[in-house]
Formats: C-alpha cells, sequence, structure tokens
C-alpha cells in the first residue's frame, strides 16, 4: 500500500487562466475531473472577507442552543432549506449516521415563481443578526465561479462555451453551512461516510482542516489538501451521469481527525451547484460511442434525480 508521501496529488488549477488561455484551462480542469473527479481551484474569484463573514454568521448559529437551533428543522423540506440536526443525515447504504450538523440554504424566487412548486422557501434564523446577508452573498458568490467553472466542463466535452448556462439558469443550488463538533472515542461513525454527491458540480470551502479523501480508482483513499481559501470541486453524479462516466463522480469522505484534533470543530461551506428542476437529464452524444455505449439510455429530470436520491440518504 502507497504511503501519504507516495500518492498522487490531486492537480491545482488557476480559474484566473482561464480568462488567458481557456483551452488550456478547460484540459486541466476537465482532465483533473476525468483522472481524479475532483479538482483543486485556486483564484476562484470569491472574495476572503465575504467568506470570512459567512463563516462567523454560521459559526455563531451553531453556537446557538439546541432547542433554538431544532426549531429552524423543517422536516417537510426534505432537509433541502433551514436546519438539520446531528445525527440525521446517513451516507447511502452506510448503517452509522454522519458525526454533522448543517444549515441548508437555497435560491431565492420571487413571489409567484412557478419553482416555487419545487423549490421551498428559505429560512433564516433571528438570533444571528447579518445572517441571511452574508449567506445570501456566499452563495452568489460561488455560483458565479461555478458557471465558470462550468465554462470549462463544456470546452473540455467540445461544447460549446455557454452550453451549460441554460441548463443550470435558475438551478436548485444550495449552500450548505456545515459544523462537525469536536468528537470522543473510535466507534463505527465518521464525520462523512463514503458518498458521492448528487448535483452538477461542488465547490468546497473550509476543506483546509485535514480530513477530505477520495477514493482513488487503483483503491486507495488519496487526501484532498487545498490551501488556505482554495476550492475543492468535484463532479455529482448527475454530471457524471450526462457525460456517460467521462466524468466522474467520485466516492469521497470526511474522517475523523487524529487523537490531538479530535477537540477542534471541523466547519466547511459547500456549494452544491444544481441543474434547474426540469432540465432533461440525457445522455450527450459526445459522451457516446462503439467503446462506450450509453450508460443510461433513459433520460430523467433533475427534481425527479434529486429526489430518489434524498430518499436514499434518509432526507426525504
Amino acid at each position: 500500500m502507497a504511503t501519504t508521501l507516495d500518492k498522487p496529488a490531486v492537480p491545482t488549477v488557476s480559474l484566473a487562466a482561464q480568462d488567458a488561455d481557456p483551452e488550456a484551462f478547460a484540459r486541466a480542469l476537465g482532465g483533473s475531473f476525468e483522472r481524479y473527479g475532483f479538482a483543486i481551484v485556486a483564484d476562484h474569484g470569491v472574495s476572503p472577507a465575504l467568506i470570512a463573514e459567512a463563516e462567523a454568521k454560521a459559526k455563531a448559529f451553531f453556537a446557538l442552543p439546541e432547542a433554538v437551533k431544532r426549531a429552524y428543522h423543517l422536516k417537510e423540506s426534505a432537509g433541502q432549506r433551514g436546519y438539520i440536526p446531528f445525527g440525521i443525515e446517513t451516507a447511502k447504504g452506510a448503517k452509522a449516521y454522519d458525526l454533522k450538523e448543517f444549515w441548508h440554504v437555497g435560491r431565492e424566487l420571487s413571489p409567484g415563481d412557478p419553482l416555487e412548486a419545487v423549490m421551498p422557501p428559505n429560512v433564516w434564523p433571528g438570533e444571528v443578526e447579518g445572517f441571511r446577508r452574508a449567506e445570501l452573498a456566499l452563495y452568489d458568490a460561488l455560483e458565479t465561479a461555478g458557471r465558470r467553472l462550468l465554462s470549462g466542463i463544456a470546452r473540455y466535452l467540445g461544447l460549446a462555451p455557454d452550453f451549460f448556462d441554460a441548463t443550470v439558469a435558475d438551478g436548485n443550488s444550495v449552500l450548505r453551512l456545515l459544523h462537525y463538533p469536536p468528537i470522543g472515542a473510535d466507534g463505527p461513525n465518521i464525520r462523512a461516510g463514503a458518498h458521492e454527491d448528487i448535483n452538477t458540480i461542488t465547490l468546497l470551502l473550509g476543506a483546509e482542516e485535514a480530513g477530505l479523501e477520495l477514493l482513488d480508482r487503483n483503491g486507495d483513499w488519496l487526501p484532498v489538501q487545498p490551501g488556505a481559501g482554495e476550492l475543492a470541486v468535484n463532479v455529482g453524479d448527475m454530471l457524471q451521469r450526462l457525460t456517460n462516466d467521462v466524468l466522474r463522480s467520485t466516492t469521497h469522505r470526511v474522517m475523523n481527525p487524529a487523537p490531538e484534533r479530535r477537540g477542534h470543530a471541523r466547519y466547511s461551506m459547500p456549494f452544491f451547484l444544481h441543474f434547474r428542476p426540469d432540465y432533461r437529464i440525457e445522455t450527450l452524444p459526445q459522451c457516446v460511442s462503439a467503446e462506450r455505449p450509453d450508460l443510461y439510455p433513459q433520460p430523467i429530470t433533475a427534481h425527479d434525480y434529486l429526489f430518489e436520491r434524498l430518499r436514499e440518504i434518509k432526507l426525504a
């Protein structure tokens, strides 16, 4: 078995380089996704001050009394908005629940928007001043970065650079504010069990604290180690399905820390970028060949696919 020092590192790409040489950026980003399902993205344009404020507001919420937090647990939203308490989300196929609690922020819709039928409204904690403003600002900034990344993915697949613009317009994207509390002795539970993401791509802030690992195709678990302020970005199942497995939705997990770090909480802020609910996920012709037959001949809408998966992880 390879040691940590021997294991390959997930490549880092600079999103700022896309403007100077979009084709080279697309090759670097797409190549990392095809090999690992992950890439580390620097120079993504999300303000450090904005990140710090959003994280501070999240920490303030998680520090509230349990009874106050649970008042924002909206069971009717299938875990898509508000607070999800510790001990609920369980990785698909796992018996032990994840050691985490989190808050979900979704898209703000105008009153009367037809998407209200499938996208529940946000709820906001009145106990944390400025929470709504800070988290919506981060939501918007991460969505902008995500659209730029999708342009590179489109180029890599031989599509028009703006191919994904319509597919994610008014998408059911979610910002997750995550708190992994300090942990005690070893047990069957870990901070996040091995899983794949449901959505199109995920942009993760706050993974500098060790623990995030991906399952490489040779069977090794590789650490994903972005630098301070960098994004860990990964392919979700919807994009894997659309590309006929050309781009991989890689199994990943968050392991418990070493004994000397178990008294420390871990915070992160993943942005799950989704297709719009009515988008039909139908295999791209560019990703089908005699050597790679269509693995997903039956199209499905993004909304239907999402709720199939939410039931599997006990959120719906």
